[in-house]
């Protein structure tokens, strides 16, 4: 399906979180909708729900993160939510953190196709060899990786002092909160909120719980702002 025919197929919203860049948004829709499905990554029956579902939902999470920041999303898979959030913010230095090679080519060609300024790297958040190979960063996503006790200690100590974790949920939010809170804080986060991003634009806005950074644990190798593209 061409990127203008999935564009139009698209609801209002598109324009309104993506503004000039929605045209690589609908780009990047085809892509799934087709090589996606033929590869794996995307279920054939999630095609007519992946606007709603995977890209605007991802790219609300926009309003969460500082201008300029540096994130890391982990376990990118099919690239959600780390590429709808490039898209929508080019101003964000960008890390695409996946452990499957055939997930990493996927993402290398979607950052090569649509010309983000984004790196893609092949590793898991919780190896030591990863974290000093990625560093710390201002902002760490992810999206239907793991629990959230196991999903903050994996991804906490990549995030600097006094960032953030966004850990995008769904309607156990509140209960995985109840049932980690102290292991979140035994991996050094705060006390784990709920917001929720895209109430002006989606149906049903997306839930993500999000944790400070209270701890510092080991200081990190201070590292130079830049991008690099694969």
């Amino acid at each position: 399906m061409e990127p203008e025919d999935q564009e139009s197929r698209a609801p209002a919203a598109v324009r309104a979180v993506f503004g000039e860049h929605a045209e690589s948004a609908a780009e990047f829709v085809a892509m799934l909708a087709s090589h996606g499905v033929e590869r794996g990554l995307i279920g054939p029956r999630e095609v007519d729900r992946l606007w709603d579902r995977h890209v605007l939902n991802s790219a609300v999470l926009a309003e969460l993160v500082p201008e300029e920041a540096r994130v890391v999303d982990v376990g990118s898979g099919a690239g959600f939510p780390g590429i709808p959030l490039a898209i929508a913010r080019p101003d964000l230095d960008i890390v695409l953190l996946e452990p499957m090679a055939r997930r990493v080519e996927w993402l290398t060609e979607v950052v090569d196709t649509l010309g983000l300024s984004v790196s893609v790297e092949r590793g898991r958040a919780e190896e030591k060899v990863v974290r000093r190979r990625i560093d710390v960063a201002d902002v760490v996503t992810a999206r239907a990786v793991a629990p959230l006790a196991r999903l903050a200690q994996w991804c906490l100590p990549l995030v600097k002092p006094s960032g953030e974790l966004l850990a995008l949920k769904g309607q156990t939010a509140a209960d995985e909160i109840e049932r980690d809170r102290s292991a979140v804080r035994k991996a050094g986060g705060g006390d784990p909120r709920i917001v929720r991003c895209g109430a002006a634009v989606l149906e049903t806005p997306t839930t993500v719980i999000a944790i400070e950074r209270v701890e510092s644990g080991a200081p990190g190798v201070a590292r130079k702002r830049g991008r690099k593209k694969h």
